[in-house]
């Protein structure tokens, strides 16, 4: 009889804990942008606003999986799923080592707990982080019961795990409540964020990939789903290659310096996650590959983006 694992092994694993690194690299990338381009009407780099917000971040981001954990379970998806190391959720309740109202109870404390930090930086920053806030609540509190049955789930996430954190983290580092909202987001942070957006888009989408039919019977209805593997392996070659095309340009426009060509870098491993999702897509074992290569190419690149900056 295999013993059950201990309290934090457990709810390390529910709360997806080894995944919680994206939220972190995302934050860094707005905070290396606040460090290095800090405009003079900003007070400079504050260090207990930069945990805070680092704090904010990861407890949305443990709301967003304890939510998802909870939603699979009691539509039946977990009971159907097949687990890779990166997909398929951590099956703490599907094996009764914890309960679906504690989990929720759970979910909804972390959400309350990012929501206050936003509130903080809407009054002491800038009033435009309310508007980042409300769209990561909404879309976590949304996901599962709406955004991912109208092919939304994959953008949403991609807007408010990516993008708007990026962006956030920078104004909530720099901007002052009385400042235009357009001089609290430079152009070249807003085109730099978008990167990261797609990338944490093409993380969701191809997680999905081998949870297809377990998703369907669970009511979702994502792109995997509508567009069937191999148009939406094909969505997610268009994003590694427009993904990568916008970092090729920026400094070409005078967005970025030439060190952000250090986050290319990784794209030898996305165009292996690529032909495994074209060639193999209805292969378990092979998808699961294709899924660890794309989380490398996630992180690196959010990675070597925050180090491109401070460089």
């Amino acid at each position: 009889m295999q013993q059950k694992p201990g309290f934090f092994s457990i709810w390390a694993a529910q709360v997806r804990a080894n995944f919680l690194l994206l939220a972190v690299l995302l934050v860094c990338i707005g905070l290396a942008y606040a460090y290095k381009f800090n405009p003079p009407s900003s007070a400079g780099f504050d260090l207990v606003h930069a945990l805070l917000i680092m704090a904010g971040v990861i407890f949305s981001h443990i709301s967003v999986n304890l939510f998802n954990e909870y939603f699979d379970y009691v539509s039946g998806i977990d009971m159907k799923t097949r687990r890779t190391p990166f997909s398929g959720g951590s099956g703490m309740l599907v094996k009764g080592y914890t309960k679906p109202k504690t989990v929720l109870a759970v979910a909804v404390s972390f959400l309350l707990a990012a929501f206050a930090t936003g509130i903080y930086f809407t009054i002491v920053s800038h009033p435009i982080i309310a508007f980042f806030v409300l769209s990561g609540g909404l879309t976590i509190v949304l996901y599962n019961g709406l955004l991912s049955r109208l092919m939304l789930g994959e953008l949403f996430a991609g807007l408010t795990l990516g993008t708007f954190v990026v962006i956030g983290t920078y104004v909530a580092m720099t901007a002052t409540p009385g400042m235009p909202v357009v001089e609290t987001m430079p152009k070249g942070l807003v085109l730099l964020s978008i990167p990261p957006g797609i990338l944490t888009s093409l993380l969701l989408l191809l997680n999905e990939f081998p949870d297809v039919e377990a998703d369907r019977s669970g009511g979702r209805r994502h792109l995997v789903i509508r567009l069937g593997k191999k148009n939406a392996a094909y969505i997610y070659v268009a994003g590694i290659f427009l993904t990568f095309g916008i970092i090729l340009f920026l400094p070409f426009a005078g967005l970025a310096s030439r060190w952000i060509f250090l986050a290319l870098l990784p794209l030898p491993v996305a165009m292996r996650s690529a032909v495994i999702a074209i060639r193999y897509n209805k292969s378990h074992s092979m998808m699961a590959s294709a899924q660890g290569n794309n989380v490398l190419t996630v992180l690196g690149t959010d990675f070597l983006i925050a180090l491109a900056i401070l460089i």
